[in-house]
């Protein structure tokens, strides 16, 4: 931990941004992201001019970084305490002293006001006042997973109703009325609650002793790993099948993302035999590596779905 701590509440403000952009692992919007960008061209009103679908789109992009990055930082801000108790998290920014929680609260509410004033611009240019009237309950529910884990085993369903809310509200940024007509944008969005919530489970396997010890609730605290991992392959059936109703309901939907398709169940089958042959050693790849390729190649074969009908 650092000594000088004057010296550390001084430091540039480049360094701190590089600081909070590594903790939070804003690479790691690949698992979001993708679906709102798939949710938008799904929304769009036939005949949309050019201009405003890249306008929308940029938007809606701007809007999940800020909001995950408002989230993830409540997150660290939540579990400062526990985080420097686990010798996994430990090396965190805040526990480590290179980010103070002052610093912390400062980057969390800037990137929520900018994500509003993101989400006001849709109202500015476009005429849709929705996302300036719901940003402030969107980012309350995506910041109350990190609380959950206090007092319920389910918050990996709650970690995944967060991210689901991606492309419900990228719909509702482009397009509101097509909640109503385009019943594919609610079942993409059980399916991204499910496929969460089953990684989810996954990556707290390794907090399993921890979270027995300090009194965090979680699937695999509560049940055991084995209990756990079959529970994370009955999120994942049913992710899929939610996935098949949304290929099947949209008539816009054809053999490209019907590979998808295909392609995100070999990809999960995948993930459980790794963690099934190589137990928490595969915890890396078969949370990060694979499903940063399902959600990319998933969305990707989708918007290229849509955009040859």
């Amino acid at each position: 931990m650092p000594t000088d701590l004057t010296q550390m509440k001084t430091a540039p403000k480049a360094g701190r941004f590089r600081t909070v952009a590594g903790d939070i692992k804003l690479a790691h919007s690949v698992f979001a992201l993708p679906f709102a960008v798939l949710a938008v061209f799904l929304a769009l009103a036939p005949g949309e001019p050019a201009g405003h679908i890249m306008g929308k789109l940029a938007i809606v992009i701007a809007c999940m970084i800020l909001a995950r990055t408002w989230a993830m930082l409540v997150n660290r801000i939540a579990d400062r305490r526990f985080d420097a108790l686990n010798p996994r998290t430990s090396s965190r920014a805040i526990p480590e002293g290179r980010l103070t929680t002052r610093d912390a609260i400062a980057a969390a509410l800037l990137s929520g006001a900018l994500f509003w004033a993101a989400a006001s611009l849709l109202w500015v240019f476009f005429a849709n006042p929705w996302p300036f009237y719901l940003a402030l309950p969107v980012l309350g529910w995506i910041a109350c997973y990190s609380y959950t884990k206090r007092f319920t085993a389910l918050c990996h369903i709650f970690l995944g109703g967060a991210l689901a809310a991606s492309p419900i509200a990228a719909a509702i940024a482009v397009n509101p009325e097509s909640l109503s007509h385009t019943p594919a944008l609610w079942l993409i969005a059980a399916m991204v609650l499910a496929w969460v919530a089953g990684f989810d489970v996954i990556y707290a396997l390794q907090d399993l002793d921890f979270d027995r010890s300090v009194g965090l609730r979680s699937l695999p605290a509560l049940l055991g790993p084995a209990g756990a991992i079959w529970a994370s392959r009955a999120l994942h059936i049913v992710a899929l099948a939610a996935l098949v109703g949304a290929w099947q309901l949209d008539e816009r939907f054809g053999l490209i993302f019907g590979l998808g398709v295909a392609l995100t169940a070999c990809l999960l089958v995948i993930e459980h035999a790794v963690l099934a042959r190589r137990g928490k050693a595969g915890i890396d790849m078969a949370f990060f590596t694979l499903n940063g390729i399902v959600s990319t190649v998933l969305a990707t074969l989708g918007v290229a779905d849509l955009l040859i009908v």
